[in-house]
């Protein structure tokens, strides 16, 4: 059994373009929480969301390119970039052939699909652009990662709503410590901002008008973010002869299905997947000092996952740090995982640990220490991420240091 570290990470979100603007944002405790540009949003109940700002793709890929790929898709691979760059990965043929390349998206492209219902139900037309299905599958963001880096071992997609990138991450560790893999690329990416879509989920009845407060008494529901992270996952030996410099030793992955209600979280699941995660990792729970939170802002999320904390963790839980960074990127869906994933390792590697942003009074029933408004300096061992999602299917995600290896 390896034991596996983070090499690389890359991240575009509506905190930056790049690891750097992210991490110092969220440290800093901006939101990025603003009216929605991209689309006429006149129609909608809510009007605000994450989006990504100042990325041109035409700056980013060849013009050949860009017809064949979505938002989703370009973020992913401006992610995969980044994070292999940073990992500064030796490709060889033989590596080539064995890496893997996993990543979670929820809603994957919708655009094509949308402009394609319009003209087929508004304007009258019998025929789609021939390339529909290949720009919207949720699995095209892996096929061009694949394609860019000649990467050809096992690569697939997991959709499991908001809990879709914490999954592909918690597999590409499995796969990588069991030295089935050498190498993984895993993460997620999510581009919802398409009218049809902000319809949906308007009809839930869970956007927030103005802006996610977790935990907070007067939350009034969560806020959609778009984005992508993507991190490189080696086995810690091979890349410590190599001179790779490891952010954090991922060391445990646990997941579970609430069994219940298909929206409606259960505090039984929740405990159960950050039960598996210590028992996957070895860590006993008073080692833990920071959980990243689903934390959507929601009324019955927030008190949920607060339920499942004590559950798990006991007295040790009123000595535990938790925030939720979906109150400055928004929630990204199936990339919320990766992007908070990316932000517990920033934590752990900085000694630094990012706020919940936006509090305003507490709620008897979050009550926990939620970090409120300003970061806070504490170097802890470990940290645990978690993502729980419609369906409920839950996956969580446990790091270490990587000054401990």
């Amino acid at each position: 059994m390896n034991r596996v570290v983070v090499t690389g990470i890359g991240v575009i979100s509506a905190l930056g373009l790049n690891q750097n603007e992210f991490w110092q944002a969220l440290q800093q405790g901006c939101c990025g929480i603003r009216p929605i540009e991209s689309l006429d949003v006149s129609q909608l109940r809510f009007h605000n969301g994450a989006e990504v700002r100042g990325y041109n793709p035409e700056n980013t890929f060849p013009p050949d390119v860009l017809p064949l790929m979505e938002r989703f898709t370009h973020l992913a691979l401006v992610a995969a970039d980044q994070a292999l760059a940073q990992a500064a990965v030796q490709w060889t043929p033989q590596l080539r052939e064995k890496a893997a390349i996993i990543t979670g998206s929820c809603v994957g492209g919708q655009a094509a699909q949308e402009a394609g219902y319009w003209n087929l139900f508004h304007e009258g037309q019998t025929r789609v652009h021939p390339l529909t299905i290949p720009l919207s599958m949720s699995n095209a963001a892996a096929s061009h990662i694949s394609m860019r880096f000649g990467v050809r071992g096992p690569a697939f997609t997991i959709s499991t709503a908001c809990s879709s990138s914490a999954h592909a991450i918690g597999h590409a560790f499995w796969m990588v410590r069991s030295g089935k893999v050498p190498l993984a690329i895993a993460g997620g990416s999510e581009a919802p901002f398409v009218f049809g879509v902000l319809k949906a989920w308007e009809s839930l009845r869970v956007i927030s008008k103005d802006t996610c407060r977790p935990f907070s008494a007067d939350r009034s529901g969560t806020v959609l973010g778009e984005g992508a992270a993507m991190l490189v996952l080696e086995p810690r030996d091979l890349s410590l002869a190599r001179g790779a410099c490891p952010l954090a030793e991922i060391v445990g992955f646990g997941m579970s299905a609430d069994a219940g209600h298909i929206t409606n979280p259960s505090a039984d699941g929740a405990a159960l997947a950050m039960r598996s995660a210590l028992e996957d990792s070895g860590l006993a729970a008073e080692q833990i000092g920071y959980i990243n939170a689903h934390g959507t802002g929601t009324i019955e999320n927030d008190k949920t996952e607060t339920r499942a904390i004590r559950t798990v963790f006991g007295t040790h839980a009123d000595r535990l740090a938790v925030s939720s960074t979906k109150s400055m990127h928004g929630h990204a869906l199936g990339a919320a995982g990766a992007l908070e994933a990316a932000a517990t390792i920033f934590a752990l590697r900085d000694g630094i640990l990012p706020p919940t942003a936006n509090f305003t009074s507490p709620d008897p029933a979050c009550d926990l220490d939620v970090i409120p408004n300003h970061r806070r300096k504490l170097s802890v061992e470990a940290c645990l991420s978690n993502s729980f999602a419609f369906g409920g299917l839950n996956a969580v995600l446990a790091f270490k240091t990587a000054d401990t290896l």
